[in-house]
């Protein structure tokens, strides 16, 4: 199987199911090569994921220079959702901007590495969090946008970390926390929703729904975990072959190292199994 790589779809199963995906469409399912020798070719050629385009060099997971520049996908308030300017009149692209940001969003809790805090959209629930490589996740709240969420996330990024170590995501297979629980504890010393309440943008734009108790739960398919986790470059090791052991995130998990699909999307590789 060939093509030029996307991002790995996924279906929420024990344990999850991976499918490695192409730009014309084409998939090839994972799960079932765990174990395998594999080898894995990059053959030099890179495309645009939004003009086709062919480049020598992509952006932000797999865009030119001019669609990095010019697509809300890739401005700089859709990592730093607070700083969404679609109200002022300037986004990049409006339409777009109602299709994705001006939709209902989650904020949660996952536990990977340790727990952290995040936003998704609705739709994205739970592929997020299986894109992340979570153990764990525990909704919060609903809002009405992208940038609603980002001011939740900015007030609760003073009581949990925002950021997953992946390299001890891909580590180990943690047992997880209470989620609730450790909500729990951090609102009875703060009242998160008194400040949610009192912020001037936020009164009555936020549903709480940790009251749901939802406890979303994951297993990946992995059989041995790394001692030590190493990066496959393809730009610098274009062809190489080793036993798939897991597949974890958007990582896959070789003897040899580990490669971030989602970093090379738009790249033309081959993969195949060798026996």
């Amino acid at each position: 199987m060939d093509g030029y790589l996307r991002k790995m779809l996924v279906r929420h199963t024990s344990p999850v199911e991976y499918a490695l995906t192409f730009g014309s469409g084409e998939q090839y399912l994972l799960n079932s090569n765990i174990g395998r020798e594999m080898a894995l070719t990059f053959n030099g050629d890179i495309q645009c994921v939004s003009c086709n385009r062919a480049i020598q060099k992509s952006y932000n997971q797999g865009y030119c220079y001019p669609c990095f520049i010019k697509l809300a996908a890739c401005d700089t308030c859709i990592v730093k959702p607070e700083l969404c300017h679609f109200a002022e009149g300037t986004c990049r692209e409006p339409e777009w901007g109602l299709s994705y940001c001006m939709q209902p969003h989650i904020v949660y809790l996952a536990f990977s590495s340790d727990v952290k805090v995040g936003i998704t959209r609705c739709t994205q629930i739970p592929t997020r969090w299986i894109d992340q490589g979570a153990k764990q996740a525990l909704p919060l709240y609903q809002v009405n946008s992208r940038f609603h969420s980002g001011l939740v996330e900015c007030l609760l990024k003073e009581y949990f970390a925002d950021k997953t170590n992946w390299r001890e995501m891909l580590s180990s297979d943690p047992q997880g926390v209470d989620l609730l629980s450790y909500w729990r504890e951090i609102s009875s010393q703060v009242d998160i929703g008194d400040k949610i309440q009192s912020h001037p943008v936020l009164r009555d734009q936020v549903t709480p729904l940790y009251h749901d108790h939802k406890i979303y739960t994951f297993n990946y398919p992995v059989s041995e975990y790394p001692d030590k986790v190493r990066t496959i470059s393809i730009a610098k090791t274009p062809t190489f072959q080793g036993v798939l052991q897991g597949i974890k995130g958007q990582y896959l998990m070789f003897d040899i190292g580990v490669i971030n699909i989602r970093k090379y999307t738009g790249y033309h590789c081959e993969i195949r199994p060798l026996d």
